[in-house]
């Protein structure tokens, strides 16, 4: 018998971060698993981990297919073997019907969410390190939000990020969470 194949409680889920790019997945889930106890997994660097060599390398030479390949092996296996853990997911993850029936199914999904103008003023600090961006427009960019936008509305739990701190977020978050179990 596998871990899929038995009822997972709420306190033993992964909670699962999901959003656009530059939305804060990753200092915002490394502050909550240190409130909750938990390991942080960031899915990116996970994948730069296991085929040595970094995302933005990943697409130039192998391309994006081959990336979300090995992203998808990656999060649908962490999805049926893992527990307790904080996980971040990479901007375009979540647009993978596997990935994103695996995640609801198993995991307590937040949605991060970020208002376009938010995310504007951010666009400068994020353009060298993510390939999606190297290779578009601003309106092509404006384009893919508001289409990953739709798709991450199946979630679990919605967070407006634009006006709070990530340490007030992954406060509210904490809180939730704890909450959540103690009614498990």
């Amino acid at each position: 018998m596998t871990l899929k194949d038995t009822p997972v409680p709420l306190n033993q889920k992964n909670v699962i971060l999901i959003g656009f790019m530059g939305a804060g997945k990753t200092t915002i889930g490394q502050l909550l698993a240190q409130k909750l106890e938990r390991e942080f997994l960031d899915a990116d660097q996970e994948i730069e981990r296991i085929h040595g060599m970094p995302v933005t390398e990943i697409f130039k030479s192998m391309g994006e297919p081959a990336f979300r390949q090995m992203e998808k092996e990656y999060l649908v296996e962490l999805c049926r073997t893992s527990r307790e853990k904080i996980v971040s997911l990479g901007g375009g993850s979540f647009m993978q019907e596997e990935i994103r029936s695996a995640c609801l199914s198993s995991g307590i999904v937040y949605h991060l969410d970020l208002a376009w103008e938010s995310w504007l003023e951010r666009f400068e600090s994020l353009i060298d390190t993510r390939p999606i961006l190297q290779s578009k427009s601003l309106e092509e960019v404006q384009d893919l939000f508001n289409n990953r936008k739709q798709v991450y509305a199946d979630n679990h739990h919605r967070f407006a990020v634009d006006q709070l701190s990530p340490e007030k977020i992954a406060e509210a978050m904490a809180a939730q969470i704890r909450a959540g179990w103690s009614q498990d």
